[in-house]
Parts: C-alpha cells; sequence; structure tokens
C-alpha cells in the first residue's frame, strides 16, 4: 500500500500519495459541482469538509467532451466524465512549505475535450527535477463552460480558470509552493485563455503560451450570440432553463448537428464552436484591440511549431499550409513577445521544428511530450511515430531544462525575443 501524506487546509484535510521524490494529490475540487442549478453558472466556493481523498490513481473525473478532433495525430483520450469536474491535481517534491516556484496547467483541446492530469500532462518529471510545484486544472468544455447567449455569463470555463488559480493562491504555501511566483502554462486552448486571463487580473508573474491560436483574436459577442442560438436549436431547447435540465449527452450531440457544422464550415465564423468571447463583462468588448495592452502583464516565454496546420484535417506541412499556421499562429505569438518587450517585460520565442514523420511533421501539440518528459504516454501517438527513441529523449531534456529555467524566474538559456530558438 502507498504511504499517504496528509495537508491541512481550510478546506478540509486532503491527503495524497507520497513517493519516493513526489506527492502526488489528484482530483482536489476547487468548486462546487457545476450541476443542477449551477449549470451555467460562475463557479462557487467549495464549502468547509474534512478529508478529501486524493491518492485516486490516474486522471480523476474529466469534463464530458466528444473524442478530439487531433485524435488522429495525437491518439485518443481517456476518463470518467462527469459534470463534476473542477478539480486540480497537484504534484510537489515535497508538502513542507519551502515556497518553490510553481506551475499552473491548463490544457488545450479547442475549449472542447482534453482534461488536466492525463498521463499526457503528469507533471512528477518536471515537479522532481526543476524542484518545483506542478499544479493541472480541469475547467467546463463545451457549451457548460463556453455557451454564449444572452442573459447568460459567457466564458465560464475562464472564470473556472481564475477560481483554480485563485485556489492555488491561497493554498499551494501549503503543498510547498510560493504563492508569488506562480507561472501560467497553456497551449492551443489553453494558451489563448491564458492571453485572456492577462486582461483581467492576473495572478501569476510569468506565463507559457504554447501554440495559442492569437491570430483569430476573441470571438465576438454578436458571433458568439448566433452560434449560441444555433447550437440551442439544435438542443432542441426554447431557453437557458430548458437547456439546464437537459441530459449531458443532449448538450454533447448538438455539438455536431448540421446546422451548426454548416455554419463552420462555411467560414462565417472563424475558430471552433466554443472559444474565448470578448462579451463586455467577463472581457471587455475590445479586447482584441487590447492585446498589446495585456502582453504586458507578465514575462513571457511563447511559441509555436513549424506545421501547426499538419495536426488539422485537410492541412499538411506544404507551404499553403505552413502560411495557414503562420497566420493562426505564428504571426501573433512573435506580436505578443514583442509587446510584452515594449512594456518593460522579459520575452523568449521559440519555433519546434521536431518533424518525426512526413505525415505530421512539426505538428500541433508536438512539444506536448517534451515538455512533460512524457513520452511513455505519447509512445502510441501517430505524430511520433518512428522517431528515433535517443533523440526524442534529448530534444525532451533539453525543453524541460528550459521551461523549468523559465519557471524558476530565469532566461530559457537563448536570447531574448526577436530572437528565436528553434528546437529540434
Amino acid at each position: 500500500m502507498a504511504a499517504t501524506v496528509d495537508v491541512r487546509l481550510s478546506q478540509g484535510t486532503v491527503r495524497g500519495t507520497r513517493g519516493r521524490a513526489v506527492s502526488r494529490f489528484g482530483a482536489i475540487p476547487y468548486a462546487r459541482p457545476p450541476v443542477g442549478a449551477l449549470r451555467f453558472q460562475p463557479p462557487q466556493p467549495v464549502p468547509p469538509r474534512g478529508l478529501i481523498d486524493a491518492t485516486a490513481p490516474g486522471p480523476g473525473t474529466i469534463a464530458p467532451q466528444l473524442p478530439a478532433r487531433l485524435r488522429d495525430a495525437m491518439g485518443d483520450l481517456e476518463g470518467t466524465q462527469s459534470e463534476d469536474c473542477l478539480h486540480l491535481t497537484i504534484w510537489t517534491p515535497a508538502a513542507d512549505r519551502a515556497r518553490r516556484p510553481v506551475v499552473v496547467w491548463i490544457h488545450g483541446g479547442a475549449w472542447q475535450s482534453g482534461a488536466g492530469a492525463l498521463p499526457w500532462y503528469d507533471g512528477a518529471r518536471l515537479a522532481e527535477e526543476g524542484d518545483v510545484v506542478v499544479v493541472a486544472i480541469n475547467y467546463r468544455l463545451g457549451a457548460p463552460g463556453w455557451l454564449c447567449l444572452p442573459g447568460l455569463t459567457a466564458n465560464l470555463g475562464l472564470l473556472d480558470q481564475e477560481a483554480a488559480i485563485d485556489w492555488v493562491v491561497r493554498h499551494i504555501d501549503a503543498f510547498g509552493g510560493d504563492p508569488d511566483r506562480i507561472t501560467a502554462m497553456g497551449q492551443s486552448a489553453g494558451a489563448t485563455c491564458i492571453a485572456a486571463l492577462c486582461g483581467r487580473k492576473p495572478r501569476f508573474r510569468r506565463a507559457i503560451l504554447q501554440s495559442g491560436a492569437l491570430g483569430r483574436g476573441f470571438r465576438s459577442l454578436e458571433d458568439a450570440h448566433a452560434l449560441g442560438a444555433l447550437f440551442l436549436e439544435a438542443a432542441g431547447a426554447s431557453d437557458v432553463d430548458t437547456l439546464r435540465g437537459l441530459p449531458m449527452d443532449r448538450l454533447l450531440a448538438a455539438q455536431q448537428a448540421p446546422a451548426l457544422q454548416a455554419a463552420l464550415s462555411a467560414g462565417t465564423y472563424a475558430g471552433p464552436l466554443f472559444t474565448v468571447v470578448a462579451d463586455g463583462e467577463v472581457l471587455p468588448g475590445d479586447a482584441n484591440a487590447r492585446m498589446a495592452e495585456w502582453a504586458g502583464a507578465c514575462d513571457v516565454l511563447i511559441g509555436t511549431t513549424r506545421d501547426e496546420m499538419a495536426a488539422f484535417p485537410g492541412y499538411g506541412t506544404d507551404e499553403d499550409s505552413r502560411a495557414a499556421g503562420e497566420a493562426v499562429f505564428g504571426a501573433r505569438s512573435r506580436l505578443w513577445a514583442g509587446d510584452a518587450r515594449r512594456a518593460g517585460r522579459q520575452a523568449w520565442l521559440y519555433r519546434v521544428d521536431f518533424a518525426p514523420t512526413a505525415r505530421f511533421g512539426a505538428c500541433h501539440c508536438m512539444e506536448l511530450p517534451m515538455v512533460f518528459g512524457t513520452l511513455d504516454a505519447f509512445a502510441s501517438a501517430p505524430m511520433l511515430a518512428g522517431a528515433d527513441p535517443g533523440r526524442l529523449r534529448d530534444l525532451s531534456a533539453r525543453m524541460r531544462a528550459a521551461w523549468l529555467r523559465f519557471i524558476r524566474g530565469e532566461a530559457p538559456g537563448w536570447d531574448a525575443a526577436p530572437a528565436m530558438q528553434s528546437l529540434d
């Protein structure tokens, strides 16, 4: 039987598993379950309770979702799905109040798939090698987190993320972390969300933005409402109250409704079905015009992959596909770094050029197994098929070292922006 370790909080006593070098606390609730009357409501504080058993192995509960559209590149993810998903997982060298740097991971998945503590994103290696505390969070996906309709609070998933970071600020010292040295790290949708959080009151000092689709900007309220109305019709609901009472399967099925898919395919609305909205309340209506200002909120490590679009259906590694990736991911990421520097912040750029297969090249998500050092968890990922194991391990070690230097408040190991480091 694994050894356990208890951490006492105002919320209750959290019992985790003590490993050889890292202790793990899985699926700690940071907000009340957003079910029943709390569906489509902002996250609510967790009431005090007794013992919180955080010893279970695996990713814990993940938000309800359909199969990810990037499964052909990354492979499938598994987990028990439930709307009671507002949890976080912590890996720490010791729960000893040593005030280590903290990194909070916000996963990607087009706001419709993914989870924080999947084996892909196991934080144990980063925690051990860097003597840092790693936190991975879940947030609401799909309609429960990102549906936008008149009278409904928009960007609920973004508010979930903020509530999780607030929880970290309040409690992470008990797990050996320093609440004044938090780095927010996100990929794809997670990186875009961190950019949006920079426009609120960020609780983090540094940010790592991996392959954020910043070139798309934030969706207008008008477009979000139009898509929301199509979703409401697809679900067979007359209003939000009716939608609140529908089974989750109906909400997931509505995401695939022909009318919605036709509207997205026509190019009327840039980006996926759900995304961050410049709603005028959670985020200002002129959010896109204020991105240059928000880039000055914190120091940043930001970058992309050379063949971002190759992971998506209909794209490859040809010049047209690379140009599309440059428009969606590359150019705006470099601009973010420049804006951060002009605001007096430190900024570093990178691009992942590692391309083990001709089909996927250096595609979207290619950096993930390297950053976390979870090569075994990605062993069946088609995007890595045939890669030389020694080269994978070497690149992963170099990237982990660079990311950890940044998380500790240092330079990652190359010249600041506008210089760009190739990682291959």
